[in-house]
């Protein structure tokens, strides 16, 4: 993605691949300039998603293997040391122990890992990680030096916990579903603007029934700056800094 002086609108998370239209949102996208990483949950989506993010300026492919997805393809583990060539984004990738499944959660940790050792390998890569009830075993891989940029998608853990990400050095990426309950509005106000980002995370979060898209972010930008007590503009603009300085 190529800098720029202008303020862009962020979508770091958002399934393109799940669309019902990928080519006319990538049309919109460009046409809007947003920002926007294209997240897939499995390696195998991959080279659809890339086939659609070539030649373009403001969306971006990324690599992943959703955790709840991670006992049926493992085996697609392997697709990964070619994909991270190609691009520098992962995700949606993480853990995720809301099933109570315990050999599940076994098997998504050993992905999980085997996952930040190959990107740690190339220092590069900025992660999106999907943490629902798993926050304190992601923060504990991934750790205090790990050499690349992490942002927490959704990110629904204690604020405790939180603060240990803080000190780490994570980005999250909040959305819509946040900005309209109690547990998320507190999160928010808890992540220190500099450490902010947006997402659609489109299309499994809905805004009055509609898939929510790269699109929706310019609504989002306000509804979250009303939480925050902030100029819409003047938060766009920080969300935008903070961005150029996850991908730079």
């Amino acid at each position: 993605m190529e800098k720029s002086e202008n303020i862009f609108f962020v979508d770091t998370h958002f399934h393109l691949d799940l669309a019902k239209n990928p080519e006319k949102l990538i049309h919109e996208i460009e046409k809007n300039q947003i920002y926007t990483i294209a997240v897939t949950n499995a390696p195998a989506a991959f080279p659809f998603t890339f086939s659609f993010c070539t030649n373009m300026k403001y969306i971006q492919p990324s690599i992943g293997l959703h955790p709840q997805l991670a006992r049926e393809r493992q085996q697609e583990l392997s697709q990964f040391d070619e994909a991270l060539k190609k691009t520098k984004y992962v995700g949606e990738i993480g853990l995720d122990y809301s099933g109570n499944d315990k050999l599940s959660e076994e098997i998504q940790r050993n992905v999980f890992k085997k996952i930040l050792e190959k990107c740690a390998y190339h220092k590069d890569k900025i992660l999106s990680i999907h943490s629902r009830r798993s926050a304190e075993d992601i923060i504990s891989f991934i750790g205090n030096n790990y050499p690349g940029k992490i942002i927490l998608h959704w990110y629904s853990g204690n604020l405790k916990l939180l603060e240990k990400a803080i000190k780490y050095g994570f980005y999250f990426s909040v959305n819509y579903a946040m900005s309209i309950s109690k547990n998320g509005k507190s999160i928010i106000q808890a992540i220190p603007l500099d450490r902010l980002l947006t997402e659609s995370d489109g299309p499994f979060i809905k805004i009055k029934g509609k898939p929510c898209e790269p699109m929706n972010i310019s609504y989002l930008i306000v509804k979250i700056a009303k939480i925050l007590n902030k100029n819409p503009l003047e938060f766009k603009n920080t969300v935008f800094s903070n961005f150029k300085k996850v991908i730079t």
